[in-house]
């Protein structure tokens, strides 16, 4: 679960505000909520779960980057709740991967990249299109729980024109505005497919547009553009690219949901002021 994704999503959802002792708490209750909902939703019949958090949000990326997206502008009453929607997490018995160094996106491809097997379906609970180059099959699919969208590699490769592989090098051509990768000028998602389906990376692109063996509006511009800001597209394509060996220090069986952690549970119940249904307990 991409719970950066859930934090945001549920502080700006349209539902009231939630204060307690005038502290906002509204995003954290949110996704307490959500993941409760989560694991009783029959249709997803969660086994195995642990969510990912950006806390802080910079990573080795700002480091290559000063446009990558940081925590500049995020709302105090929302920033504030980074450690506690964590400790809510943990409090609901769900694993937590609180990242730093890296993010959330990188713990989630470690984590498809080391569990998913024949036997093994790896569902990754974000719609961020980043997570589409570690999509392989129907052993590792995305969900976007807000359009409720199964995203397979089939459905990938339908909706983007380009193989899981291909993703980064995409992003890093078309840009993506959520992470701050600005992209390069002129090329949208058509032409940035039809040259990935071809050449597979952006260093296969000939310079030379005579040399194209495929059509694409606007070829003689857009190698031009190519051929001048080629170290920007490899830089936006590594920016792009996900970390399949985060440390992560879990099993697959240490995922397994077993239930809260009924003290904490009750703590984080009075702290937020909810009264949530719930008897799945693992004392």
């Amino acid at each position: 679960m991409d719970g950066t994704f859930e934090l945001f999503r549920a502080h700006f959802a349209p539902r009231p505000g939630k204060t307690v002792g005038g502290v906002d708490v509204k995003a954290t209750a949110g996704v307490v909520g959500s993941m409760l909902a989560l694991l009783e939703d029959a249709s997803e019949a969660v086994t195995h779960l642990a969510i990912a958090f950006d806390n802080p949000i910079v990573s080795f990326r700002n480091e290559l980057f000063d446009g990558y997206k940081s925590d500049e502008g995020i709302p105090a009453a929302l920033r504030s709740q980074f450690d506690l929607v964590e400790v809510a997490a943990r409090a609901l018995g769900i694993v937590v991967w609180s990242m730093d160094r890296y993010e959330a996106d990188d713990a989630l491809a470690t984590a498809a990249t080391r569990f998913a097997g024949p036997d093994v379906q790896v569902r990754i609970l974000t719609p961020d299109k980043d997570l589409g180059q570690v999509l392989a099959s129907d052993r590792v699919v995305q969900i976007d729980r807000i359009r409720k969208k199964v995203i397979d590699e089939a459905a990938m490769r339908a909706r983007r024109g380009v193989a899981p592989a291909s993703i980064p090098d995409f992003l890093g051509l078309v840009g993506d505005t959520s992470d701050g990768i600005p992209g390069i000028p002129g090329f949208g998602e058509k032409s940035a497919a039809a040259l990935l389906a071809r050449y597979g990376t952006i260093e296969a692109i000939p310079d030379d547009p005579a040399a194209w063996d495929v059509k694409v509006t606007g070829a003689p511009r857009l190698a031009a553009t190519l051929a001048g800001r080629r170290a920007d597209a490899l830089l936006y394509k590594r920016l792009a690219t996900l970390v399949r060996d985060v440390p992560l220090a879990e099993s697959l069986a240490d995922l397994e949901y077993k239930g809260a952690l009924r003290e904490p549970f009750q703590e984080l119940c009075a702290k937020l002021e909810v009264r949530p249904r719930w008897s799945r307990f693992r004392d």
